[in-house]
């Protein structure tokens, strides 16, 4: 409430002047006709809250509280930046300004006119579903932006230049920039036309199927294939195999040749979906365009792909491992503080109840053959031999550091509420499949050790070598904390301007969609 607040006392100290000015007497605009707009424009009253009438009344401010839209420039400007907006996965018709008559007078039509400015200004730069109900984001340290003000002052700087104020607008992230050129594009050409391809069981490289048919029609329609294959062969040859293959990397799967329920699955989504992908997904980078830093680690949790970013450009990019979809790796920006450098792994209630009790249950040298301790709730050893694992209470399952630790050598420590946090990984081969949903929600993460690299100094790596090397455990905090950001989204444009799609392992994709469509 307090911040609200604080918002609308920052428009009410933009505008206090033009409300002088109506008291000494200047037939304004915002005096006769926004100052009662209930009375003057009551259809239009009715659409907006009281921020955005404090908004209007800071815009028309600018302009002695005189029409904005009177020039017929201008105007037209505005139109064509609207319909602008479906480049940006935005209806345009969502924004469409009032036709001649719509309301009593025209200053009524000038106020609706420069409300659309502000909407589209707003959903352009912030998006417009409500991300905290759809995918939210948890965050260490909220800070909400003032929209109002900075919607403002976009609006306000573009006045005389409808162009500039929606470039301003618009996300200066490259992931959005180069997602956006693709989707343009790619709205301007009628959808393709495949047609589904029939599971069944794995189908491997020279072997013969009765799908091989339709699994080389469905390559060819989407352009993998350059020649239109013979309709009667049956064999998975080399030139399928290859054309599958690149298939299988511009989505994100193991690119073996090998077609499985995964690879079937992403065949299968049709040419509507696949365009709505790209849509959506301009949303999704709206928002995290919201919270990404210049110097920052990022996670797309459903890519399972690590990319660390300095100076607001990527500068090295490393597979991780996230969490299954009964055991989802959350949404979440905080800041890295500290690494634990040969951990011990306290195994967490859910996995202990769900994974490691009915284990210990069948076989009584589970603990010993995987180097479990026994602790109590206060980290006093307790024997085994008195545990009735039945019935087991409050006890913790503890492993030491070595080979067979899951953590590997080093966990990368943030502060959430869900017990997150990046670590190194003995299971090094899961790293080369694709979709890689396989921890209990923490995210694994390839090549550890250069990821140390570039959180630290170069006296921080010395001294952290140093520690690792002892095999005992402990915490080392960062000097200087990094920011992270696990965000989600299932299609970008790769360095050529392709699309890469990537498995909706979560399945959220159709919730954002239809929350799109209600919305629009």
């Amino acid at each position: 409430m307090f911040k609200k607040t604080a918002c609308y006392l920052s428009l009410f100290l933009l505008v206090a002047p033009l409300v002088a000015a109506a008291e000494e007497g200047d037939p304004a605009l915002a005096q006769t006709t926004l100052a009662q707009l209930s009375v003057n424009c009551p259809d239009l009253a009715a659409r907006v809250d009281f921020p955005t009438v404090m908004s209007l009344q800071a815009l028309y401010q600018q302009n002695a509280g005189q029409a904005l839209w009177s020039n017929d420039g201008r105007l037209q400007a505005l139109q064509v930046q609207l319909q602008q907006l479906a480049d940006d996965g935005l209806d345009p018709a969502r924004y469409s300004l009032p036709d001649e008559g719509a309301y009593p007078n025209a200053a009524c039509t000038d106020i609706a006119i420069s409300e659309r400015y502000l909407q589209a200004l707003h959903d352009l730069r912030f998006g417009y579903l409500p991300q905290k109900r759809l995918e939210p984001v948890w965050k260490t340290n909220p800070q909400l932006p003032d929209r109002q003000a900075m919607v403002l002052q976009f609006a306000v700087t573009g006045l005389h230049n409808p162009v500039e104020a929606f470039e301003q607008a618009r996300p200066s992230l490259d992931l959005y920039r180069n997602l956006r050129e693709l989707y343009a594009r790619q709205r301007q050409l009628p959808l393709a036309d495949w047609q589904s391809v029939p599971g069944g069981s794995l189908l491997q490289p020279d072997k013969r199927d009765a799908r091989v048919p339709a699994l080389a029609r469905r390559l060819f329609n989407e352009g993998y294939l350059s020649v239109p294959p013979p309709e009667t062969d049956e064999h998975y040859g080399p030139s399928l195999v290859d054309a599958m293959k690149s298939f299988q990397l511009h989505h994100s799967l193991q690119a073996d040749g090998v077609v499985g329920p995964w690879t079937v699955t992403e065949l299968n989504i049709s040419p509507a979906m696949r365009r709505e992908q790209l849509r959506i997904n301009l949303e999704r980078m709206r928002w995290l365009a919201q919270d990404l830093e210049p110097d920052s680690v990022l996670v797309n949790v459903a890519a399972a792909q690590l990319t660390v970013y300095q100076g607001g450009a990527p500068i090295w990019q490393t597979r991780t491992q996230v969490g299954r979809a009964e055991r989802q790796t959350p949404l979440i920006k905080s800041r890295i503080t500290r690494l634990t450098l040969n951990p011990t792994w306290t195994i967490p209630p859910t996995i202990m109840r769900e994974d490691k009790l009915p284990e210990i249950r069948r076989d009584p040298e589970f603990l010993s053959r995987h180097n479990l301790r026994v602790l109590d709730r206060d980290g006093m050893p307790v024997a085994v031999e008195n545990v009735d694992w039945d019935h087991p209470g409050t006890l913790m399952l503890r492993q030491d550091p070595g080979a067979k630790n899951p953590l590997g050598k080093m966990a990368i420590r943030f502060p959430n509420p869900f017990s997150v946090y990046l670590h190194d990984t003995p299971s090094q081969a899961l790293f080369s499949k694709g979709p890689r949903a396989f921890s209990s929600g923490c995210v694994r993460i390839e090549q550890v050790m250069h990821l140390r690299d570039l959180l630290v100094t170069a006296a921080e790596r010395t001294r952290t070598d140093t520690l690792l090397a002892s095999e005992l455990t402990h915490e080392f905090r960062l000097a200087k904390p990094v920011p992270i950001l696990l965000g989600y989204w299932t299609a970008q444009a790769d360095s050529q301007g392709r699309a890469v799609y990537v498995p909706d392992i979560y399945q959220r994709d159709a919730v954002l969609s239809a929350a799109g469509s209600r919305a629009l």
